[in-house]
């Protein structure tokens, strides 16, 4: 992997991650069009999707630093306010840190290819239209502008809350669900404002992303220990890291304060539309043979070609 490229899956890594349209979707098309779906390779470059996802973690640690320095402060017993948040974050947190453990292998056996994903991409924007609308006809009910500003903040929200919100989450272990769109959509349902629902979602990434980084990143490391095949540190080096890091960083901030203002203003169904879209694309790109996502079967014949290749 190039520099430039690391830097191209950096960006669309960052700008998609927090962002409801599935940044899985976004990196299958980016690296099968420049070529990173090698057999040889796709393991590395899959484990290194994973592993920048840090770069949208240390940019929610740097927006939202006076949250995180709260809880922080709460968990030591001197704010209320942030024990109460953190203890939210854990519950929410919960769910998909037990189920995650328990389905990864079957779900990367079973789910990540063309059919699922692109089912996952389309009913994820018909899933988001109607959430939207749903919420839209539930404020006409009320008091209309009125009722939505006094409506939960984060300080006020419930632990019954923060558990549905962290039990929807779990659906976004589907390939090209997306993680923000579930954990989102889920805030709106439960009565938070979308700002502050993508506020939870993206302090809820912080645990969850993290330990996806860690667990992926342990299990390149231990399967090529075990296999004899260099791991993706050494398969790509470290300047790939540092750019790819880097520009996902950057480039979280900016759609992060983005995506805050564009839900104050228009809500979710922009986001369903444009799944949708990218789902007729993606689906037309396989069709056409500039993109691949994968058969069953062919992550064991990628690991068997690796072996046979090292071994030579």
């Amino acid at each position: 992997m190039e520099w430039w490229q690391a830097a191209i899956l950096g960006l669309v890594e960052g700008v998609t991650e927090y962002l409801p349209v599935s940044s899985t979707g976004h990196l299958i098309i980016a690296s099968s069009l420049m070529g990173l779906d090698d057999p040889e390779v796709k393991r590395s470059v899959d484990a290194f999707n994973i592993v920048i996802q840090g770069g949208a973690i240390l940019a929610v640690l740097g927006l939202y630093r006076q949250r995180v320095g709260q809880m922080i402060m709460g968990m030591l017993g001197r704010n209320k306010a942030g024990l109460r948040l953190a203890i939210r974050l854990i519950v929410a947190f919960l769910p998909a840190a037990i189920l995650g453990v328990l389905l990864n292998d079957i779900i990367e056996s079973s789910l990540f290819f063309t059919g699922p994903v692109l089912t996952a991409l389309a009913l994820g924007g018909v899933y988001m239209i109607a959430v939207d609308r749903w919420r839209m006809k539930h404020l006409r009910k009320q008091e209309g502008e009125q009722a939505e500003d006094d409506g939960p903040d984060l300080d006020s929200m419930t632990v019954r809350s923060a558990l549905i919100i962290g039990l929807i989450q779990c659906i976004a272990m589907w390939p090209g669900t997306s993680r923000s769109m579930m954990t989102i959509t889920g805030g709106v349902m439960t009565g938070l404002r979308p700002k502050h629902a993508a506020e939870f979602s993206f302090l809820l990434g912080l645990p969850t992303l993290g330990g996806a980084c860690v667990w992926k990143l342990r299990s390149n490391i231990v399967e090529s220990q075990e296999q004899n095949l260099p791991n993706l540190f050494e398969v790509f080096g470290p300047v790939t890291f540092v750019v790819g890091l880097g520009v996902a960083t950057i480039s979280a901030v900016i759609a992060v304060r983005w995506l805050v203002g564009f839900l104050n203003r228009h809500g979710l169904e922009a986001f369903g539309w444009y799944r949708i879209i990218l789902a007729a694309l993606l689906g037309g790109l396989i069709w056409a043979g500039y993109v691949t996502v994968g058969e069953p079967g062919d992550a064991k014949q990628a690991d068997t070609t690796s072996a046979t290749t090292e071994a030579e």
